[in-house]
């Protein structure tokens, strides 16, 4: 095993760990009482204590320690846990985040961080130095005369045994067995240790890769039983380990001895040298091996009957042994791939959908039947293939949104607000790439929205609110977009103000009429903010231009639906993602457009009609249906006829300069030979029709980003190269779509005057 590798993986478990640990801290503040949440807490640090000890990171094991054994204390009912010990324990997370990050930037914590290492540790180890009440230490002193009682046939000494056998492969695996034995020093004391060399094999026919060494051990520590296999976790598989606790019964002992290779009296004397038995213990679990004979009932019942345990303890054993058989089915399903590896996979993948269209193109003209079958063949394929590939690209918008309960708990504070945050959609998938870049921007609207949207106390009831604003995040699929929407109940937005702002900052002439939904999205320009005063969060009048600046940089959009006194909606749309999708492609004169799959409702004919009268909308089963016609929009030009011998198979041409005569009755040859078509597309419950020439069917679309040089461009938001080597320009349909609704008020709304049938 490269350690290299091995350091990485320990970098990227820890920072998970350390997100569990921040979420479990943020629950348990809520739940004060949940041991789950507390054992998970203690759990994380305890890993990452583990972990950072095999690599000899010392100043991480030593500050982690002290955090540990606070949390061992609110483990064990000693220690109540309430918000100001949440407070510190986020601050340990960030401070083990920050040592994480030097780590792996492979650099020395600096000045700030010694410091925060010792203020931290300074007031964690005030929880430790508290003396017990009277009250715990009775407790502690009858649990432990209980256990003494448990085992009145037990060993005289008060330390742990441990005995190891560390595989043979230990060290080839990149793990090197006296760091385990070290790493026991940091949470207690090796009184004995005896070490075993009886596999040694001969110097000729010794493999100096191989471990061969076996340990006894004497260990003394306050530290339970699973703290201490907890050390040898990353070992478990390739190592034999057994754990004997104090006062352990003589029957440990004796199936200790009979597993383990070295003879009965050999290990019986290792076991007097450690000082784990004396010599009539020995004698006695000598003479009773014989008589021993394994329980027939599982060992849990055997150990309740005989008052050894109680029932609860056996129940949660059992679950928390089926808890770890879960997990590792789990781990063994899982691979960890770079990033990436999976973007040049995304990548190759688009050159192949494009090589396969430039195949089927040529399948068509020679049109070989054979050769035609295999195109189809392998285009389904290929499709099959982006479909997998993208799914692998996909995960879960939760993890994103879990990072704002500390985001809302923390600026809440510094409001002096008490706001709440509720998630909804957590489980909805998106590009990989898209939830990296959209967690800036969401940051920024939460915090906009307890900033500006949640009234201070007072307000709330003086409006019969309750005294605690909410705070909510949801998402879900429409339309083969994410909708993500942060919403509050607080004020909503001030029309007024706005307004006002824009006019003094002139965005805006006094004289303009503007609807309520363009003074909203005012709030987007720069320089504009209606704080009266300037805090750390907002004031300057930048942020929400960059958010939307970055939110289009992701060919998404977002919309405000706010309502005075009830709160405001931010709502975002995004693409599911940024690589590969399923187009409709279309032809306007000699030029190829490509629809979204997903948004295209349905296709209809464009009646002569409507065609002759220039009109700018239909009637579409009795609704009003507006659409733009791509040719006037994009300025295309009327196809030239073509003289190509592959168009047409012969063909006499005449001079058509002069006017030609057409006899009556036949005027219809001047008419086109085919009717225009109307590619109806929804985006964000509005309906709109894009006129075009030619329907040529479904097709992969591998997007491909402008250049600079047409950044910004109005209905566009990418292109595709065909399998015929033509670039054909994506639309942007939302684009599109908020051009005609700001055209036409009336798209989904009951007309106001009669059509024609």
């Amino acid at each position: 095993m490269n350690m290299d590798d091995a350091l990485q993986t320990f970098i990227i478990e820890g920072r998970e760990l350390l997100e569990l640990m921040e979420e479990a801290l943020l629950q348990v503040e809520q739940s004060p009482g949940d041991a789950d949440l507390i054992a998970a807490i203690f759990r994380a640090a305890h890993t990452i204590k583990g972990s950072a000890g095999l690599f000899g990171l010392d100043h991480v094991v030593q500050f982690t320690h002290v955090a540990e054994s606070v949390l061992d204390r609110v483990r064990s009912g000693k220690l109540a846990i309430d918000s100001q010990l949440v407070a510190l324990f986020l601050g340990v997370r960030d401070h083990l985040g920050a040592l994480l990050d030097c780590i792996a930037e492979s650099r020395e914590p600096d000045e700030e961080i010694h410091r925060s290492s010792q203020e931290l540790g300074k007031q964690l180890r005030s929880y430790l130095e508290e003396v017990a009440s009277p009250a715990e230490a009775k407790t502690d002193s009858a649990d432990q005369n209980e256990v003494v009682d448990l085992a009145d046939d037990g060993a005289s000494t008060d330390n742990w045994h441990l005995s190891l056998r560390f595989g043979p492969d230990v060290l080839r695996n990149g793990m090197d067995p006296l760091a385990f034995i070290r790493y026991l020093g940091t949470f207690g004391r090796i009184d004995r240790i005896v070490t075993l060399a009886d596999t040694v094999p001969a110097l000729p026919n010794l493999d100096p890769e191989a471990s061969y060494l076996g340990y006894e051990l004497s260990f003394h520590s306050d530290a339970d039983k699973s703290t201490i296999e907890g050390a040898f976790e990353f070992v478990r598989d390739d190592a034999r380990i057994r754990i004997l606790p104090p006062h352990s019964k003589i029957s440990a002992y004796r199936k200790l001895i009979d597993e383990m290779p070295q003879d009965d009296m050999r290990l019986g004397e290792i076991l007097v040298q450690c000082g784990t038995l004396t010599g009539p213990e020995l004698d006695e679990a000598l003479r009773e091996q014989a008589a021993a004979a394994p329980p027939a009932k599982p060992i849990g019942e055997v150990l309740v009957e005989q008052q050894m345990v109680r029932p609860q303890v056996v129940e949660a054993a059992l679950n928390k042994q089926k808890q770890v058989k879960e997990h590792k089915a789990n781990e063994a399903g899982l691979i960890r791939v770079n990033a990436e590896k999976l973007d040049q996979h995304i990548n190759l993948i688009g050159e192949l959908i494009i090589a396969t269209a430039g195949i089927g193109v040529t399948a068509q003209r020679q049109r070989i039947s054979e050769l035609m079958e295999a195109a189809s063949l392998l285009s389904r394929l290929v499709e099959e293939i982006r479909d997998s590939a993208l799914q692998l690209r996909m995960v879960p918008i939760g993890a994103t949104f879990n990072k704002f309960q500390r985001v809302v708990r923390d600026v809440s504070r510094e409001l002096g607000k008490d706001i709440r945050l509720e998630i909804n959609g957590a489980e909805t998938e998106l590009d990989k790439t898209v939830v990296e870049r959209i967690g800036d921007p969401l940051t920024h609207l939460v915090r906009n929205s307890m900033d500006h949207g949640i009234e201070p106390v007072e307000v709330r009831l003086a409006r019969g609110k309750p005294e605690h604003g909410t705070v909510k995040l949801n998402a879900y699929h429409d339309s083969g977009n994410i909708v993500i929407e942060v919403s509050d109940d607080g004020g909503g937005l001030d029309r007024d103000r706005i307004l006002k702002k824009a006019i003094d900052n002139g965005l805006v002439k006094p004289e303009q009429v503007l609807s309520d939904n363009e003074v909203y999205n005012l709030i987007f320009e720069a320089g504009l903010s209606t704080a009266e005063q300037v805090n750390n969060l907002s004031g300057r009048g930048v942020g929400m231009d960059v958010v939307r600046r970055n939110i289009t940089a992701l060919r998404g959009t977002v919309d405000i639906f706010s309502q005075a006194g009830e709160g405001t909606t931010m709502q975002i749309r995004l693409p599911l993602t940024l690589a590969i999708i399923d187009g409709f492609l279309v032809a306007v004169g000699n030029s190829s457009f490509v629809v979204p799959l997903d948004m295209v409702v349905e296709c209809v004919e464009l009646g002569s009609e409507e065609s002759a009268a220039g009109r700018d909308h239909l009637n579409l089963r009795g609704e009003v249906l507006p659409f733009i016609r791509l040719k006037t929009l994009f300025d295309i030009q009327d196809p030239v006829a073509s003289t190509r011998s592959d168009d047409v198979d012969s063909c006499d041409f005449e001079d058509t300069s002069a006017p030609r005569e057409i006899a009556p009755g036949l005027d219809f040859l001047l008419q086109p030979a085919k009717r225009e078509n109307v590619v109806v597309v929804q985006y964000a419950g509005h309906r709109a029709g894009l006129v075009v020439d030619n329907l040529l069917g479904e097709f992969q679309t591998v997007i491909r980003p402008l250049g600079n040089v047409f950044a910004g461009l109005e209905g566009m938001s990418g292109f595709t190269i065909l399998g015929t080597g033509q670039v054909a320009l994506i639309l942007d349909v939302p684009g599109l779509v908020r051009r005609v609704v700001r055209q036409d008020g009336r798209v989904n709304s009951t007309p106001t005057y009669s059509l024609s049938a």
